[in-house]
This record gives C-alpha cells, structure tokens and sequence, in this order.
C-alpha cells in the first residue's frame, strides 16, 4: 500500500473486456480498491490481485447504487485512508463519465490522480456494426450528445445546428427519448430518410443492430425492444451498415474460447 493515497479514473472500454487500454489494465493491477461500474465489464475484475477490495457503485437510468455526492466521498475516503484507488468506468472518463466531478473533488483535498482514457463506446458500437463516424464521401463532423439532456433542455439554435450542421450525430443512451430525438431532428431540418441505426451491447456477443431510415426508427426499435445500453447513430455513415457489418456473436463466442484455451496452456 503506497504511503499517499492516489486515484486512477479508468476507461474501460465500451464492453469487450480486451480494449481496455495497456495504462488501464496495470492500473488495475496495482489497485487496493476498485470502484466499478454497470457498464465497466466485470470480466477486468479477475486482473485485479485477490486481496484488493472489489466495490460495485451500478446506475442504471431510474436507480443509482451510489448517489454522485456519496460516491465522491467513498473514493476520497480509501484515498485518504493512504490506498490505491482506481475509478473504473465504461468506455471512457471524460464521455459522459463525470470524471470532471470526481477528480475536482480530488483536487479539492489534495488528492493526486490520473485519468486513463479508455474507448468511448460511440465510436466503437458504431465501429463494431462497420459504422465509422466519419468517411471522406459521407460525413466529415460528428457531435457526441447524451440521450439523457434530448428530452427537452435543449435549445433550438442546438437542434438546429444537430440536425443541419453536423453530418453524423450519435447519441448516448438516448433509447427512452428515441421519438423526441427523432421528431426533434426532423423538426429541425434532417431528411426523414436519412440512414440511421440503433446499436444495443455493442461489442459484446449480446450485440444488435436496428437499422432503418430516420421516420421508421422508432418503430423499428420498439417492434425489436432495444433497451439501454444502446448507441443511436443518425447520418449517412448509417448507411454503410450492413455492408461493412463484419462482428457477430459467433465471431466474439470463437474469440472468447481461444482466449479460454491460450490461457489453459
């Protein structure tokens, strides 16, 4: 245990357990205590040495384990108490993590702390179902916006600039708020037929992809019930799926059990 307590905010990655990065997996390694959450996969847990203290702080969109002031608290408290601390969080810190939040109240006390970038699950979901963000021919911007913040709080001159002035815009857990975002973007000056997507678990063998044109996507996802975790990607990018769709469930089931035997050996 290191004399002065330190903090690690880690990325882990937006679900396969292997793309976490080389930085995140030692710190890991070399934690006291892990504070993980709902999307961070479990499976990183098993890097961790035995004797280091696992606690799961799990939000799910109407339910938080741990409120965000508690939360901070507890990751000061083992600091203080002189431990290795490592924040694990899906995909990555400064996504829609709060790690601003959290490494402020670090500061605020005095306590050192790294933050490890980790893969933001909107660029690898849409990656996974042969989605880029961006294409030289179909679309040279993107825009990252929570789901959370669709229902409403969002000005006009933004849905706007969303829905006229970005090519590919890909919204974070957005699934309970799709028909607003939908309507909100047609409102505002996107073609109704322009490719779109949801993709649920992605990179993940529980993966799924609904993809349809902008006026048909809600009816889409409710005939197929996608639920959160799921990234919705609106643009002409969309349009690229299934061409260049290369990942499926047997793909990660394969990968998964040569992992398996490798590790046997």
């Amino acid at each position: 245990m290191r004399k002065d307590g330190i903090v690690y905010f880690v990325g882990a990655g937006p679900g396969d357990p292997k793309l976490i990065t080389v930085r995140g997996l030692e710190c890991i390694q070399e934690a006291d205590v892990l504070i993980y959450d709902r999307l961070a996969n479990p499976a990183l847990l098993r890097h961790a040495r035995e004797d280091s203290e696992k606690i799961y702080c799990g939000k799910l969109p109407d339910h938080h384990t741990l409120r965000q002031e508690e939360l901070n608290e507890l990751i000061l408290a083992h600091a203080q108490a002189g431990k290795v601390v490592v924040r694990l969080k899906g995909g990555d810190p400064g996504v829609f993590g709060r790690v601003g939040e959290e490494a402020e109240h670090c500061r605020r006390h005095g306590i050192p702390y790294e933050i490890v970038p980790g893969i933001t699950a909107g660029l690898a979901a849409p990656l996974y179902a042969g989605i880029p963000v961006t294409h030289r021919e179909l679309g040279q911007s993107f825009a990252c916006v929570t789901g959370h913040t669709a229902r409403g709080e969002l000005s006009a001159e933004r849905w706007q600039a969303l829905a006229t002035g970005i090519d590919t815009v890909i919204f974070y857990m957005g699934v309970k708020n799709l028909p607003n975002i939908v309507d909100r973007l047609i409102e505002y000056g996107r073609s109704p037929d322009s490719p779109a997507a949801v993709i649920e678990w992605g990179t993940l063998a529980d993966q799924r992809v609904i993809a349809a044109p902008l006026n048909q996507l809600v009816a889409e996802a409710r005939q197929a019930d996608v639920r959160n975790p799921s990234i919705i990607i609106v643009g002409e990018v969309a349009s690229l799926y299934p061409t260049l769709s290369w990942f499926t469930a047997d793909d990660f089931v394969k990968k998964e059990l040569q992992s398996t035997k490798n590790e046997v050996k």
